[in-house]
């Protein structure tokens, strides 16, 4: 078996050998084996692991990219895919509402969303229902200072209009940005003062980011499928691609039919 000191991994990867130490340390990838001098024995499925860390936080965060390589130690392949799969399909709903969010900032006076009306007088529950967030955090942007709904003057219920309606999806849009607080009020006011132009290219910026985030997924995920073969946890049955020798004996038979 090949193995590879720490400041060579670090050199395959661009990094420093501190930063190998920090990996270890969260238990992103197996403990190396030692020599007699003390010096950590790395092999080639820990530049697997690695390359998979490297490749995946861009995408996934380190949390997460750490959760999946936690499972891979454990030979769960199963339980690292569908966890990547999910932060995917979270990604997938804010690309959905970054689209809702350019769709009403281009067209105003569109009145459907989802297949779901857009009242000119909404509840809270109604407007999240439609922007695809909890109540909770419509609340929570309010006490912000992000959001100023209406209210009934007979009971004192929040009211929402378009106008909030749009504030509230490009809140959602921009929230996993490094947009600061004070940055997102002018925003937000922006939308309500109906000079949507600034905000529609801060949306489309968002759109943009969303799917570079998207392309680090799937660089992520490709990098993760390499390690799982790596590990032995996953075989050429696993593939959806028939192997030569499968194709193969396909072609033969039908070369060579059966006499009926």
């Amino acid at each position: 078996m090949q193995y590879y000191k720490p400041a060579e991994i670090a050199a395959a990867l661009g990094i420093s050998t501190s930063a190998l130490r920090h990996y270890e340390s969260r238990g992103a990838v197996p403990a190396p084996e030692r020599a007699a001098n003390g010096y950590r024995l790395f092999t080639e499925l820990h530049l697997a692991y690695f390359r998979c860390l490297r490749a995946m936080n861009p995408g996934f965060g380190y949390k997460v990219t750490y959760d999946v390589l936690r499972c891979i130690q454990r030979a769960d392949m199963d339980q690292a895919l569908w966890l990547a799969g999910a932060e995917q399909a979270k990604l997938q709903e804010e690309k959905a509402a970054a689209d809702q969010t350019l769709i009403l900032l281009q067209d105003p006076g569109i009145n459907i969303i989802k297949g779901k009306p857009v009242n000119p007088r909404m509840t809270i529950g109604e407007a999240a229902e439609i922007a695809g967030v909890k109540p909770s955090a419509i609340r929570h942007w309010e006490k912000e200072g992000l959001l100023t709904p209406l209210r009934n003057p007979e009971n004192g219920y929040r009211i929402y209009t378009a106008v909030h309606l749009r504030q509230i999806l490009l809140i959602r849009t921009l929230r996993r940005t490094v947009y600061f607080l004070e940055r997102m009020k002018e925003l937000v006011e922006a939308v309500e003062q109906h000079s949507l132009e600034k905000a529609k290219v801060v949306a489309e910026h968002a759109l943009d980011r969303i799917n570079q985030r998207n392309r680090q997924q799937y660089s992520g995920v490709h990098q993760l499928v390499e390690l799982c073969f790596k590990a032995g946890l996953m075989g050429p049955e696993d593939t959806a691609a028939p192997s030569m020798s499968t194709y193969q004996g396909v072609k033969d038979k039908m070369d060579n039919p059966t006499p009926v």
